[in-house]
């Protein structure tokens, strides 16, 4: 605030805020942030020195944003400019992943069109963004939603849908090779007929089941009441949608997938190439979940069931078998009545086994999945049938059970109670048999034995560890034909479709077969209809026998289409479904290239020179991709799987050099608040709080604090506009960048941003004069002490800079900066320290820098550098200063020449006035750790 004591010229929020504004106009009419391209439209001189940055694809949320939001853009501007000024060619933009069901149930809500509400949503972003001035390339925003993005999101998934993975090769080629390989012979039909035997359509359906794109019955969350799919994020643990509480229930539809399976293998053996954080690509591990084990088959009447284990070792002690609710076999196993004897507890109070399996069936699709892996109570009815074990030839009853996921694995299990505690749970509620088969030792006094020992109770595998065990197992089933060494996934193909209105329409059609056509490049883009009501047809809630029927079903003039695709106009029917939010998200890097060209989804010349391998630079196996990506570790799996998995695709088809899309991955902390409610358990207002003997108070009465995140209702909420009115840019972006590292989080506290203010208000002082608002230096040389401050500053801000020590490169500035204000106390300033010190502050708090810079007698931007480098000269120390510790405590301290021995430290330690009266006689242990500290113990 401005009073009439303040100097008319002091650096001021008003101050700032003309500035930034000033130099924000100067950037965007300069183009000081394009990046020239090697070839097209946005072509220049290159140098081969680039860096490609990129956030993270934000969603334009009509919320706007709070504080916590921008630390990963401010962190990548840094970053950016920092190599900018180095001379690096950097690309650095920002688009949106604009595609989103909440544009569409604001849609539902008032019938304002998406497309509105979105583009409202991202114009008010992009004004809060461009206030906290980042360098961005304008010239490659994007937005998913634009016609001329999802225009080229179609084309890849076209490119997709017409390639299948070829095995013998571990890469994906053109449907176009595997139908000439039938028509030549050197690939077999699934029936073993010769290709000229089958009809068109046989033929059709043959090459439908290679491709990478495909239909399926997959499971799905389907809400009556809501009357679309929710994702499993979307129901709570009581199996409701968390929108309107509505039943959810787990059926089967025909979806879209795509066959990510097909490169499980490349996706988890190809993380060990990415610069990645280690437990982002434990996450993805985990995810794809590769374990090598055997595939059994427990025959059951004339059907087969067939399970995978990863402990074929236990076989012995398969007591039953459990099949998820929703196991195709299950209808083909169930009895009609229930067989002689059956435990009553094994039938749910049921008269048959179809009304047991039905009432189960139910239940189970009202729970999600998370609470059918967590829940502690073993529930399942028996189906009737029994399979025979095949090592022990004995009968075991098939039950099904909702702990049991059709999501992994065969979606049946043989289950070991000896070996398992989920199946001890099950057996011991249903009184099933348990039969030890891992010798568990004298100590053990638990159930279920999961730990290492010879096999027990297991014929011919009696006192085998379980390698062996595991080993012979096999050997066993593959010579007798029961099964065979298998490697088993817990990835599964990616369902690809949504029952809702604002995404991409696929660009697919159905004939007069139902079967799917591929449009012709040339119709791209499909675009989204106008239609006047944007909700689906919702069901009674408990109707869960209801077929979902999307928003663009009700679009009959665009569904129902007149089109010539090569034989004459016929008639077709479009998908009514569209793409997830997903698939505008997995090629964003590429565009961001070359988002202009209307003739290719990215020119490859282009691609090489941003995202291609650098052998030379990275080793002889980089992947390639963009240099620095950085985000939320909550998007550590799907988005960047399902990114990797379209990449791959890409490579394989040779529409891209990059074998990966992103080469390195740093995750950011969060920026979370207090909040503080009431003895009514109220949220008040966090920044009226005042903290008094360590008591919170608010209005005078004792309030209760809570940490976590920012949100309007815990009235916690900062944002930017707010600091930037009340403080200026610069000083918003140095307290977020000088909190704490960029990868921890860190509470927000805005009375402390007050210092990083003072910070700028100081360096502003030692170029102008605040009465008179003249810049004023000195051509002088400065002092020795100075230029070996400066010099050491420099140093250690070029390495923090590189290494995103944000934090610490703005502390040795200040630190720098209090030096020059304390050694000069009110006089000019030598330029040759001013320069070097308002060029390293630029990255951080880039327009008071420009102002600096200018009054400094240059013309134009400093954001292409000069960076300052360091004269070695200044970074030889000719002493060190060691600290001397008795029994631990700092007791005194000791100068020495930098070139003394440990002996020299040693008795000069010993020597010093302070020390020599604390020590009588001869120490126990003098221990001198070079060039940091002596430790005396007594």
């Amino acid at each position: 605030m401005s009073d009439e004591s303040t100097p008319a010229h002091r650096y001021t929020a008003a101050v700032a805020n003309s500035i930034e504004s000033r130099w924000q106009q100067h950037w965007e009419e300069h183009g000081t942030f394009h990046a020239p391209n090697p070839v097209g439209p946005l072509a220049g001189d290159v140098p081969s020195d680039k860096l490609f940055v990129q956030d993270m694809f934000p969603y334009p949320s009509g919320a706007g944003l709070h504080v916590g939001h921008p630390l990963g853009f401010i962190g990548t501007d840094v970053f950016a400019r920092y190599h900018r000024m180095t001379g690096r060619n950097v690309l650095h933009t920002m688009g949106f992943d604009a595609f989103g069901l909440p544009a569409e149930q604001y849609a539902v809500q008032t019938g304002q069109h998406p497309r509105k509400t979105t583009e409202d949503n991202i114009g008010r972003y992009l004004n809060q963004i461009r206030r906290l001035g980042l360098g961005h390339d304008e010239r490659r925003r994007i937005a998913t939603t634009d016609l001329t993005y999802y225009r080229w999101t179609q084309w890849i998934f076209l490119q997709i849908y017409n390639a299948w993975f070829d095995e013998r090769v571990n890469k994906a080629r053109p449907v176009a090779d595997l139908e000439r390989e039938f028509v030549e012979g050197s690939r077999a039909t699934p029936d073993g007929r010769a290709w000229s035997a089958l009809s068109a359509t046989e033929r059709r359906k043959v090459i439908d089941s290679y491709r990478l794109v495909y239909q399926s019955e997959a499971p799905v969350n389907w809400c009556p009441g809501l009357g679309t799919v929710v994702a499993n994020e979307e129901v709570t643990p009581d199996g409701r949608s968390d929108r309107g509480n509505f039943p959810v229930f787990r059926k089967n539809l025909r979806q879209w997938m795509m066959r990510i399976t097909a490169y499980a293998d490349r996706l988890l053996d190809d993380l060990d190439e990415l610069d990645w954080p280690e437990k982002v690509k434990a996450m993805q591990r985990n995810w794809i979940g590769r374990s090598s084990g055997a595939h059994v088959r427990f025959p059951a009447g004339e059907e087969r069931i067939e399970v995978f284990t990863t402990r074929p070792d236990t076989l012995f002690g398969a007591t039953y078998m459990v099949l998820a609710p929703e196991h195709h076999l299950v209808d083909r196993l169930l009895a009609d009545a229930w067989p002689e004897g059956t435990d009553p507890r094994w039938t749910g109070g049921a008269a048959t086994p179809a009304e047991a399996v039905a009432a189960y069936r139910l239940a189970a699709s009202q729970k999600s999945e998370l609470d059918r892996q967590e829940n502690k109570d073993k529930t399942g009815v028996f189906v009737g049938a029994y399979a025979v074990n095949p090592v022990t030839d004995t009968r075991v009853p098939v039950f099904i059970a909702d702990y049991v996921l059709m999501g992994y694995g065969t979606g049946a299990i043989m289950a070991v109670p000896g070996q398992d505690q989920r199946d001890w749970d099950f057996a011991a509620a249903f009184g099933l048999p348990i039969v030890r088969t891992v010798e568990p030792g004298e100590d053990f006094t638990g159930e279920a034995f999961t730990g290492e020992g010879p096999a027990i109770n297991s014929g011919f595998l009696d006192g085998l560890d379980i390698a062996s065990a595991k080993k012979t197992m096999i050997d066993w089933l593959e010579t007798n034909g029961h099964g065979e060494g298998r490697l088993q996934y817990k990835l599964r193909d990616w369902l690809f479709a949504r029952q809702r209105y604002w995404g991409e329409p696929f660009p697919i059609v159905y004939d007069e077969d139902g079967l799917p056509v591929a449009l012709p490049e040339s119709m791209l883009p499909v675009e989204l209809p106008e239609v006047d009501d944007y909700s689906p047809t919702t069901f009674d809630p408990d109707d869960a026998d209801s077929e979902p029927s999307p928003p663009l079903a009700k679009a009959t003039d665009w569904i129902e289409v007149e089109l010539d695709l090569g034989d004459g106009p016929k008639r077709y029917r479009r998908d009514a479904n569209v793409m997830p939010q997903w698939a505008g998200s997995c090629w964003y890097q590429l565009r961001y290239v070359d988002p202009t060209d209307d003739q290719r989804f990215c020119e490859p010349e282009n691609e090489a020179y941003w995202l291609g391998p650098r052998p030379e630079l990275h080793g002889p196996s980089d992947p390639g991709g963009v240099d620095l990506y950085i985000g939320g570790i909550e998007h550590a799996v799907l988005h960047l799987l399902y990114s990797r998995f379209w990449q791959k695709v890409l490579f394989d088809l040779g529409h891209v050099s990059a074998w990966e899309p992103y080469r390195r991955l740093f995750n950011q902390g969060y920026i979370q608040a207090y909040a503080y409610t009431d003895s009514r358990g109220v949220y008040v207002p966090a920044e009226e709080v005042s903290e008094v003997d360590g008591k919170f108070l608010y209005n005078g009465e004792e309030v209760r604090q809570e940490y976590g995140k920012m949100g309007k209702s815990l009235k916690n909420v900062v944002t930017p506009d707010d600091m930037c009115d009340r403080y200026g840019a610069d000083t918003f972006r140095f307290y977020e960048m000088s909190m704490g590292p960029m990868e921890v989080s860190r509470p927000w506290a805005t009375k402390d941003v007050v210092g990083a203010q003072r910070f700028l208000q100081r360096m502003w002082r030692n170029v102008f004069d605040e009465t008179t608002g003249e810049a004023r230096f000195t051509e002088a040389d400065p002092d020795e002490d100075t230029l070996r401050a400066l010099h050491r500053t420099v140093d250690g801000v070029h390495a923090d800079y590189a290494a995103m020590r944000f934090n610490t490169a703005g502390a040795k500035l200040i630190e720098l900066n209090n030096h020059v204000t304390k050694a000069y106390a009110g006089k000019p300033v030598p330029r040759a320290v001013l320069e070097p010190m308002v060029l390293m502050t630029a990255p951080l708090c880039p327009h008071i820098a420009e102002e600096l810079w200018a009054a400094l007698g240059h013309d134009g931007s400093l954001a292409h550098g000069p960076f300052p480098t360091a004269d070695e000269r200044y970074l030889v120390e000719d002493t060190v200063e060691y600290p001397i510790q008795v029994n631990g405590k700092v007791r005194s301290r000791v100068t020495v020449p930098a070139s003394a021995t440990q002996d020299d430290v040693r008795a000069a330690a010993l020597a010093e006035e302070k020390i020599a009266a604390l020590v009588t006689g001869e120490p126990r242990k003098v221990i001198v750790v070079p060039g940091r500290l002596v430790n005396v113990v007594l």
